[in-house]
């Protein structure tokens, strides 16, 4: 069975909200906080809204108009109600909460989730100008190896977690991936933290603006040999807005 999934490489290794960066100790000073800030809002912008109301509290993400296909995807999904009752049914601690199989409604204990999409698969939208930050929406697809043209799942979609990374270790995954991260970028990723071996490979369509911490409990919990969550959680309903109406 093939799963939707993201391909960590583990050998190596307008923010309305500021619960954003919370996963720091300390957190970053008011400085680089700004900075980082400035570089993900001037990263995507949009004037959808999205409040996913999961069973541990509401995460609120824009989505962006840099990708519409995606954007209208979720919207659709989201106003058919089809995303109601979906778990989350794969968690890694530091890196990314995923859901989106429809499958997962029925919430079988020995199932396996993750290879069922809803509807057919979306063209990649995959921009140089966004990037998966800590706080990122992006959307789950099969391997390159079935997935030559990195199609994204109808339906299921990641929100990144992430690591504070330091410069070796941004060095490290420059070379492996054979990029170089902008300086700016790398910044924000030593600030708030982020999965940049994601970057160029899956489809980034938005961000969180609310509910950060909410993300961060759904990741920290005890997961089994699948990463599933051993507590279920899922996705109550989902409620679009648009800027500038109620």
């Amino acid at each position: 069975m093939i799963r939707f999934c993201l391909i960590a490489l583990l050998t190596l290794f307008c923010l309305q909200d500021s619960d954003i960066w919370a996963k720091t100790k300390e957190g970053p000073s008011p400085a680089e906080e700004k900075a980082a800030e400035a570089v993900i809002r001037a990263s995507g912008t949009g004037e959808t809204r999205v409040v996913i109301s999961t069973s541990m509290g509401k995460i609120e993400v824009m989505l962006y108009d840099q990708t519409p296909l995606h954007r209208d995807n979720f919207v659709r999904l989201a106003e058919d109600k089809s995303y109601n009752g979906v778990l989350f049914h794969r968690v890694i601690e530091d890196f990314m909460i995923q859901a989106g199989d429809p499958t997962s409604k029925m919430s079988l204990y020995t199932a396996v989730y993750g290879a069922t999409s809803a509807g057919d698969p979306i063209p990649a939208e995959i921009r140089g100008d966004l990037f998966h930050h800590r706080g990122a929406l992006a959307a789950a697809r099969m391997p390159d190896e079935v997935n030559p043209e990195r199609e994204s799942s109808g339906s299921q979609f990641y929100i990144v977690t992430g690591q504070i990374q330091t410069d070796s270790l941004l060095s490290a995954k420059m070379q492996q991936m054979g990029v170089i991260i902008p300086p700016e970028r790398a910044e924000v990723y030593k600030t708030i933290g982020g999965t940049p071996e994601l970057d160029g490979a899956y489809t980034v369509f938005g961000r969180v603006i609310k509910g950060q911490k909410v993300v961060d409990k759904i990741a920290a919990l005890s997961t089994d040999y699948r990463d599933r969550p051993r507590r279920d959680v899922y996705i109550k309903q989902m409620k679009v807005r648009h800027k500038g109406k109620k």
